[in-house]
């Protein structure tokens, strides 16, 4: 019988992409790919361990396949990731049910662990972190006309709330001839879309090329035939160009549309941040896209009830914010995490009233999205067709507004079939909170 293999990826897209080069050696070495962790005999947990929540989640899907393994489903569990990595011999400690632990730069040889944990040996194991693969084939865990391309690994920003350095490393960007091989293998197989990811993708290049590449590579991401569109998330905002603007401007498969997380725009909490800018650079840099790329779509993430934030601080980001009115936000509490620079700092703000403020922005946000897009009915855009939704009997999927798993989406009327992966073009007709209900207006596949 073949040994069957299943993955359960957490966290960003970015460890979704570790997890598509894993499964491609898993099944090269000829194992059998399961989509049921129960329906496996190995299970790999490419666990996320970037704040609390994320740790919480990782935590309770390993105790729950420790349960699946007490029951006779499933025979050996595999640990790795971020929150393997991070705490390497505790995790291996609190969890002796777990067969495999080991780091992201290990990852490349994960036959070898899956071959050592058949032959019941455990393993406690952690390469450099520098290891973790940058490049190489991967099994599309995603629909299938869409792909995240990671351009680079680790980060050098070092903001005093981040533990990504201390995970993950320096950054490191993949050098350009393999982002684009690896694009055009997408492309070949059925790869319409692409979102173009990094821990900050604005500094790709710096480390190969003494200068961020970022304009070339999404030049040349343009050149490859059968994509269609390209999105670039996690944009810093000190890094953002006119070169970048003037490329996103030019460039018709770029989808207008940049995730800029300022986290904050009180200058004082940025530095204590270690970040750059105020509310007056902020607001300059979004004036300046949005006359370069009028018709671009923002969206930002913050953080709320970082240390020292006072009631004052947080009014000044809620005003920023009715007056910028971001398309798109997402806003967390802050995490006080070990190992951070911020975790140490005295004046922690209270986790209810981190909470408190967050909700707040939240539903301040709430209605700037329900003005934007009731002023948005009766527009006609292009949509790309996801899936079919058997209960509401229509079709759905997003425009280029919407990012993949992060955004809104379009629910479809259509009088003829449709098809994933098909681009159509669809009159905004109702809202429904942060989504759409729109039509079908032509059969023919919008450019």
């Amino acid at each position: 019988m073949s040994i069957k293999v299943g993955m359960v990826s957490l966290g960003c897209a970015k460890n979704l992409v570790d997890s598509e080069r894993m499964l491609h050696l898993i099944r090269q070495r000829g194992y059998e790919l399961v989509t049921e962790p129960g329906d496996a005999d190995v299970v790999v947990v490419n666990t996320c361990g970037f704040i609390q929540s994320a740790k919480e989640e990782a935590i309770d899907t390993i105790l729950e396949l420790c349960q699946l393994k007490a029951e006779g489903s499933i025979r050996k569990i595999i640990m790795t990731g971020c929150l393997a990595e991070r705490y390497r011999q505790e995790a291996a400690d609190e969890f002796p049910e777990v067969d495999a632990v080991i780091g992201i730069g290990d990852q490349g040889q994960i036959i070898d662990v899956i071959d050592h944990v058949l032959a019941d040996e455990r393993m406690v194991h952690f390469c450099s972190k520098l290891d973790v693969p940058m490049s190489g084939r991967r099994v599309l865990s995603t629909l299938p006309f869409f792909a995240y391309l990671k351009i680079a690994e680790g980060c050098n920003n070092c903001c005093t709330y981040c533990a990504i350095p201390m995970i993950r490393g320096g950054f490191r960007s993949v050098p350009m001839e393999d982002v684009l091989e690896e694009a055009k293998w997408l492309a070949e197989h059925g790869v319409t879309e692409l979102t173009v990811i990094a821990q900050d993708t604005t500094r790709y290049g710096e480390d190969l090329y003494g200068e961020s590449r970022l304009p070339e590579l999404l030049e040349q991401l343009c050149r490859i035939q059968g994509i269609r569109w390209i999105r670039v998330l996690y944009c810093y905002p000190e890094r953002i160009t006119d070169k970048l603007l003037e490329v996103m401007a030019r460039e018709e498969k770029l989808v207008k549309y940049l995730d800029i997380p300022i986290q904050h725009c009180n200058g004082d909490i940025l530095r204590r941040m270690n970040r750059q800018g105020d509310a007056g650079t902020l607001a300059a840099l979004l004036n300046k896209i949005r006359q370069m790329i009028p018709d671009i779509t923002l969206r930002t993430t913050l953080i709320t009830g970082f240390p020292g934030e006072t009631e004052a601080q947080f009014t000044e980001l809620a005003e920023f914010i009715q007056a910028q009115r971001f398309d798109r936000l997402g806003c967390f509490a802050y995490s006080q995490e070990e190992g951070t620079r911020a975790a140490e700092f005295p004046d922690q703000v209270p986790e209810d009233v981190r909470q408190h403020r967050a909700d707040i922005l939240m539903e301040q946000q709430q209605l700037i999205v329900e003005e934007k897009n009731n002023a948005r009915l009766g527009q006609v855009c292009t949509a790309v067709i996801e899936g079919y939704d058997r209960w509401a009997e229509c079709w759905f999927g997003r425009t280029a507004a919407d990012a993949p798993d992060i955004d809104g989406k379009v629910f479809i009327r259509s009088e003829t079939p449709l098809h994933i992966g098909d681009y159509v073009t669809v009159r905004l007709d109702e809202v429904l909170d942060y989504d759409f209900v729109g039509e079908v207006v032509t059969d023919e596949s919008a450019q």
